[in-house]
């Protein structure tokens, strides 16, 4: 019924009405229509798996603003091109995630963690506080803390962020610029009929069907993975993947698209039924190192996971 562009993270440098609390920053909607009958019936309509008494005991609260901090009241006017804030709240407690991250390294700039499996990055569906985000700003009181890229909740490893607004945009450019050197280990099938080094390329868009997932499609190659070979052990290969380019589950369908799908991959080949929460299964890759120029001293860095897969793979 609502309509509205919904942020989930404030901008860097922009004026936030509403503090970190407890980890967790605030949330804001562009409301791109008018509408009657008030902001209660308003985020309602907009969020109708959110309960309406829910939305009202936060109004009552204070606890949801316009973009000068104002408190908007239930029957406050929704109005074309206002931006609202508010803190995002789970309908049901979080299952706490039984993994702990490492601090590789902090400075006045960035700092570099190493994420456990099953831990997501950001805040996302039914996971806020137990995402490696909000774990770190709580820890570390660091308001500020962004990460300049991310992996999967499925995927382990090195996470960089920045914590510092005046030099992010730099950090930030690396990444787009493609200077940044990435490696990665899975534990997969075995790829037969190829000689090692190769690489691989594919065109790849978002699953028409089954939008959370990749597919690959005809056409000229929009994604692209050194693969190596490190050791084989029966019908189980454990691999060294450099990403040339950072489509979303790049590495898991290349894999599965050679016939090695990863071990414990839960989306490729085949999209599965969820799991939920368990954590008996973690998938099998490592986001093992990552290198950089440094943008602001020109200095080469190189961060490493002390993670690591389950190698040898059990017998049987």
């Amino acid at each position: 019924m609502g309509s509205g562009r919904k942020g989930h993270q404030a901008e860097a440098n922009a004026y936030v009405p509403l503090p970190v609390r407890d980890g967790v920053a605030p949330s804001y909607l562009w409301l791109t229509e008018t509408r009657a009958g008030g902001m209660l019936r308003f985020l309602s309509e907009r969020y109708p798996d959110v309960a309406s008494s829910s939305w009202a005991a936060r109004l009552a609260r204070g606890e949801i603003v316009d973009a000068r901090g104002e408190p908007l009241r239930a029957d406050s006017p929704v109005r074309q091109g206002m931006r609202i804030w508010y803190y995002r709240e789970l309908d049901q407690p979080e299952t706490p995630i039984p993994f702990q991250e490492r601090v590789l390294f902090m400075d006045e700039h960035l700092l570099v963690a190493d994420k456990p499996h099953f831990l997501p990055t950001i805040p996302t569906g039914r996971f806020l506080k137990e995402t490696l985000l909000v774990r770190l700003k709580r820890a570390h009181d660091l308001p500020h803390l962004v990460p300049i890229h991310r992996l999967d909740r499925e995927t382990a490893g090195v996470v960089i962020f920045s914590h510092n607004p005046d030099t992010r945009g730099a950090y930030q450019s690396m990444f787009q610029k493609r200077v940044v050197s990435k490696t990665y280990e899975a534990l997969a099938g075995v790829i037969e009929g190829r000689d090692f080094p190769f690489t691989y390329r594919s065109r790849m868009r978002d699953g028409l069907d089954q939008f959370f997932i990749s597919e690959e499609v005809e056409g000229e190659p929009n994604s692209e993975t050194l693969i190596e070979l490190l050791e084989r052990r029966g019908q189980v290969a454990r691999y060294r993947l450099h990403p040339h380019t950072g489509r979303k589950h790049q590495l898991r369908l290349h894999l599965a698209a050679l016939g090695a799908p990863i071990l414990n991959d839960a989306f490729y080949p085949v999209a599965l039924p969820c799991k939920g929460d368990d954590f008996s299964a973690p998938l099998q890759l490592l986001a093992r190192s990552i290198g950089f120029p440094d943008p602001l001293t020109g200095e080469t860095r190189s961060f490493a996971s002390a993670l690591a897969l389950d190698w040898p793979p059990a017998a049987g």
